[in-house]
């Protein structure tokens, strides 16, 4: 375990501290959940840090992007673009160039006119380049997490649209179109929701291949898979995954084991949510009106959840408690910025709490730094610690630098 004494001693706080042993659990969890065989996709959405991105792409997996933000850090991980899935709704031609000079080869697209583009790109850099359909297939019914599938939504082509415009289209000379790509559902936290989707678009997979002619060389079934935020917690664990997925698979792709189609899965929290920790500093323990507030150094600018989409920050986070001696103290747990808003955890029941102590709040590996309002206030952005084995590797800070756009340096 690392030593976060020493670590908020020497780099001080807030402090995200991220323990690649830990990463390397969740991925050999992960891939004892999936058929064998099968290709897991990092989402670099998840975190983007390259320490963690070249330790996944040293473990065998492979990365999804969805900006030139996230390529860069892939090419600053050492990572090759060759094992790289481009994917979003809004892909620019000149991201899309920037991205095929890099040496993408493999792309998401998401409708009609994002496919055109792709070739459009492809075109002006003389390359070929392949593509997976996302869909957006018909919903399995009932379960948790964050419904991404089976509604109107700006992800993917209806299902209902593609067979029935399909045979219309002519995809550009550019592309070849090698399977399909499925996400559903996000954070699923039990296997029903997870399987039943999975099922779902295997099911919608085989369908559409043979309705549209076109051969299913590779199935990418997306993600879900769950961890806990900013709370203590453990992930779940998938143990009737594989055998689930193994059965679908028996009936609707039965040569699927001979490799038709490749099998993918994608995953960004599940890997790297609970090998993050961050660390803050109680700055003021003070009484207001008959409520405790503590005053951190960490606020939404350092653990912000991707709070302006009102979804992944809780409540109320959970730090572990420090022991400290003392009587409990029943607190808010409130951040630096000047605004109301900027709250952590209310009514946290913590022991001891006084000025000086560290707090250590879990399971920040996910949506925490690159989620929050790091411009916010103009505060210096949280360090990053990684660790191995209880060693500090390295440490580093974000900065936001204004740059001049149109002027030429003489």
């Amino acid at each position: 375990m690392p030593d976060f004494d020493a670590i908020a001693d020497r780099y001080g706080t807030p402090a995200y501290v991220y323990d690649l042993n830990r990463l390397e659990q969740a991925y050999d969890d992960l891939v004892r959940a999936l058929p064998s065989g099968s290709l897991i996709y990092y989402s670099l959405k998840a975190n983007p840090h390259p320490a963690l991105v070249r330790r996944l792409g040293g473990l065998g997996a492979r990365l999804e992007v969805s900006s030139a933000g996230e390529l860069a850090a892939v090419l600053a991980a050492g990572q090759s673009c060759r094992n790289v899935l481009y994917t979003g709704p809004g892909k620019t031609p000149a991201e899309l160039g920037g991205a095929l000079a890099a040496g993408v080869r493999l792309f998401s697209a998401e409708s009609f006119a994002d496919m055109r583009r792709i070739g459009a790109a492809a075109d002006r850099h003389s390359v070929h380049v392949d593509c997976l359909l996302r869909v957006n297939a018909p919903a399995a019914v009932g379960g948790s997490g964050l419904r991404m599938t089976g509604t109107s939504s700006q992800f993917g082509f209806d299902y209902e649209q593609l067979t029935a415009e399909w045979s219309a289209f002519r995809p550009p000379a550019t592309v070849t179109v090698r399977g399909f790509h499925f996400f559903p559902v996000t954070n699923a936290r039990d296997e029903a929701t997870l399987l039943d989707e999975m099922t779902q678009s295997i099911r919608c997979a085989a369908q559409l291949s043979q309705r549209l002619g076109i051969p299913l060389e590779s199935l990418d079934l997306g993600g879900g898979f769950a961890a806990p935020y900013a709370v203590p917690g453990s992930r779940p664990r998938y143990v009737a995954l594989r055998a689930g997925l193994r059965k679908a698979l028996d009936k609707w792709l039965p040569e699927w084991d001979r490799g038709r189609p490749s099998l993918s899965f994608e995953s960004g929290r599940y890997l790297v949510a609970d090998c993050g920790t961050l660390l803050a500093s109680v700055i003021d323990v003070k009484e207001s009106r008959g409520r405790t507030f503590a005053v951190l150094d960490a606020g939404l600018n350092a653990l912000g959840g991707l709070s302006a989409t009102g979804r992944l920050l809780p409540a109320s986070v959970g730090p572990e408690d420090i022991g400290r001696p003392g009587p409990p103290i029943i607190a808010d747990l409130v951040g630096p910025l000047c605004t109301p808003l900027d709250r952590l955890g209310r009514q946290v029941k913590l022991n001891g709490l006084a000025p000086g102590d560290v707090l250590r709040v879990p399971n920040t590996g996910a949506y925490g730094l690159t989620a929050s309002l790091l411009g916010f206030l103009s505060r210096p952005v949280a360090t990053e610690v990684i660790v191995s084995s209880g060693h500090v590797e390295e440490a580093s800070r974000l900065a936001l630098v204004r740059t001049t756009e149109g002027e030429t340096q003489q």
